[in-house]
């Protein structure tokens, strides 16, 4: 207790608190805990999910084998600064944030086990994360984890909003469980966008430290998630090396990826670096049109593309601190 109450004001001391914007929590309300069964069938398993592409869609196997350690330092980072939360309505958004991205890790975690089958470097990237995490990540001292955690959400958001921008994306494949599962966890990415970064400026604020977290989840995001994409396609079948085919394929790949025009990150750059502004809030980029629609295409009871998985649906309650 003494120790928790000893970091809570340090954190507290921490910011320069100028610009802060935070959520107007009664109007961004509650949020829920929605549970499936995907079922993930490596038979089905598309290794050109993404546009079929090969090395574009090696970003994607990347990503979702990655992001599982990324989504455990936000849970772990989540858990401990919710009793710091007085505002009821917060404190239910990191319950449900926390719940959100537990069931993200164990369904990317499954869906990564069809992997192997298709030799993915499965094992070896998870060997790799467990280490970098083990070492670096895990170590950080709880403010700078929380600005880690807002860093890594802010990208996330980018990803999702680009995504729900360009759902004819998911259309290029048969794999619909696969289709199912980065919709579903593009919406609720975009659902839960603000509430790391309202915890973060809640409890510090400072602007200085949520730019170094911000770059820290940018060299990890992406620098360590596209070296491990741009080697993949090499560990999974050595011969892509002296592939013409593969090699005519890489352009149109890097394109879609990192092309300023209408590639995923490319043409997110000035989205990814508003960050940078003293005043920024991760709402100033509006969604609520797209997650209205999103959450009639993927939830509807009869045609939803979510409703051949879905289990139910848990809210936790809101609670007075």
């Amino acid at each position: 207790m003494t120790v928790s109450t000893l970091q809570h004001a340090i954190i507290k001391k921490l910011p320069l608190r100028k610009h802060i914007k935070i959520s107007d929590f009664v109007s961004t309300g509650t949020m829920p805990i929605r549970h499936f069964n995907f079922n993930f069938d490596a038979k089905t398993f598309d290794d050109r999910f993404y546009l079929q592409k090969e090395w574009a869609s090696a970003y994607f196997f990347a990503l979702s084998i990655f992001l599982t350690y990324g989504e455990e330092l936000v849970i772990e980072t989540a858990r401990y600064h919710r009793d710091f939360i007085t505002d009821p309505i917060l404190k239910q958004r990191v319950s449900a944030l926390i719940g959100q991205e537990a069931l993200h890790s164990k369904f990317h975690n499954e869906y990564n086990d069809i992997m192997k089958p298709h030799h993915l470097p499965v094992g070896l990237y998870r060997f790799l994360a467990e280490k970098v995490f083990e070492y670096t990540f895990l170590k950080f001292p709880q403010p700078l984890k929380l600005s880690m955690m807002a860093g890594i959400e802010h990208f996330t958001a980018v990803l999702a909003e680009y995504m729900m921008k360009h759902e004819d994306h998911f259309y290029h494949s048969d794999d619909e469980k696969a289709r199912a599962l980065w919709m579903w966890h593009m919406l609720e990415e975009s659902e839960h966008k603000d509430v790391a970064y309202d915890v973060y400026q809640t409890l510090s604020g400072n602007y200085w430290l949520r730019i170094s977290g911000f770059a820290i989840a940018f060299v990890t995001i992406l620098g360590g998630v596209s070296l491990g994409s741009l080697l993949l396609p090499f560990l999974r079948k050595p011969s892509n090396l002296v592939s013409l085919s593969f090699w005519k394929e890489a352009k149109s790949s890097a394109s879609l990826l990192f092309g300023y025009e209408n590639g995923v990150f490319g043409s997110t750059t000035g989205h990814i670096f508003d960050y940078f502004r003293p005043d920024f809030h991760p709402n100033d980029h509006d969604t609520t049109a797209y997650l209205k629609y999103y959450k009639e295409k993927l939830l509807h009871p009869e045609t939803g593309v979510l409703t051949p998985f879905f289990v139910k649906e848990f809210t936790p309650a809101v609670r007075a601190a």
